[in-house]
């Protein structure tokens, strides 16, 4: 681990009539925000830096806090896995029970960043500020926003006022709730958006402006936590389509899926013989989520398709990638489809 020296700054706190800035922990796992080019002004390799190098890449932050960092993982975010989820959960957990530790930012890519935030809204068991941040340019490109991000994230990670409002991802001078952003664009900097809920607020070159608190439980009011947990159970996603057959559903049981959320059409909607086969899964034990294609609005219960009859699960306002991470971590505690669905009703 390296430690980044004090240096005079805005935000301080004082004991016995010294000053200092808060301690925050930087835990680096790769993604655009530490990718190079390659050749041309498009194409770049994710996680080419080091942590490091990225924090030395902005001086500023000494202004903001003493910066300790560490490298969890060097991988770009298509690679992030359930394996990394857990080693990243527990470094996390581990820095924020240090008492001097004022919160933690994540660098991570943004292609599964909403996940990994999610993950660890559920899991990560303290009030302190976790704070995701990534870049939609490399750091090599013209007009770089990784710097101003990173910056914005040690920013808010920094502020006592972020406390207990879970995991927080730090963006464009946005700050998002992990259970409401999502990625919407495949290359514009503006890419996240908090459609349901809206924005946890605003960050102007390190200046907060925050919003009200989310309402759904997260963090220290969570059921859900590490110890014990080694591996998570399969949940795949299965994406529904005019025309779909049974086929990719059976597949996906036969793998061995304890659990598979339906990206539906509409209002989490499946045609007859794909709903047949999710029928057929439910009976065999799997847990099967209704979610929507649509990236918006809630999934409700018992509409077109009886859910109660069925023992199917809504995912009320989750999109499919994020009651996937819910479904898994469910599934650790039950195979109940009455209580799986109160907990995407809690959560």
């Amino acid at each position: 681990m390296t430690f980044f020296g004090e240096t005079r700054g805005r935000v301080r706190r004082s004991v016995a009539g010294m000053s200092f800035l808060p301690r925050i922990r930087l835990l680096a796992t790769g993604g655009t925000i530490a990718g190079a080019q390659t050749g041309g002004e498009r194409g770049y390799k994710a996680a080419a830096f080091s942590v490091e190098a990225l924090v030395a890449a902005v001086p500023q932050l000494a202004s903001l806090a003493q910066i300790e960092v560490e490298q969890v993982a060097a991988i770009g975010s298509q690679d992030m896995n359930e394996a990394v989820w857990l080693k990243l959960a527990a470094r996390t957990e581990a820095a924020l029970a240090e008492p001097e530790i004022a919160g933690v930012v994540i660098t991570h890519g943004t292609d599964t960043m909403e996940e990994t935030a999610f993950f660890l809204n559920l899991v990560v068991l303290s009030e302190k500020p976790v704070v995701l941040v990534g870049a939609m340019r490399p750091a090599t490109a013209i007009s770089a926003d990784g710097p101003m991000n990173l910056y914005n994230a040690v920013a808010v990670a920094a502020q006592p006022a972020a406390r207990k409002r879970g995991v927080l991802v730090v963006a464009n001078d946005e700050i998002h709730f992990a259970r409401e952003i999502a990625k919407t664009n495949t290359t514009q900097v503006g890419t996240f958006a908090s459609g349901h809920r809206g924005l946890a607020g605003l960050v102007n070159a390190g200046r907060l402006h925050l919003y009200a608190p989310p309402v759904r439980r997260h963090t220290a009011q969570s059921d859900f936590a590490l110890a014990g947990l080694v591996a998570l159970p399969r949940v795949d996603i299965v994406y529904s389509h005019a025309g779909m057959g049974r086929e990719l559903i059976d597949a996906a049981v036969h793998a061995g899926a304890r659990g598979l959320v339906i990206a539906g059409v509409g209002d989490g909607n499946l045609g007859a013989v794909a709903l047949a086969a999710a029928t057929d899964a439910a009976k065999a034990g799997v847990a099967i989520v209704r979610s929507s294609r649509t990236g918006g609005g809630v999934v409700e219960r018992n509409i077109e398709i009886d859910d109660d009859a069925l023992d199917f699960i809504a995912a009320d306002e989750l999109n499919p990638q994020k009651a996937r991470v819910l479904l898994m971590l469910g599934l650790t505690r039950t195979s109940d489809p009455r209580a799986l669905q109160e907990m995407f009703f809690a959560y």
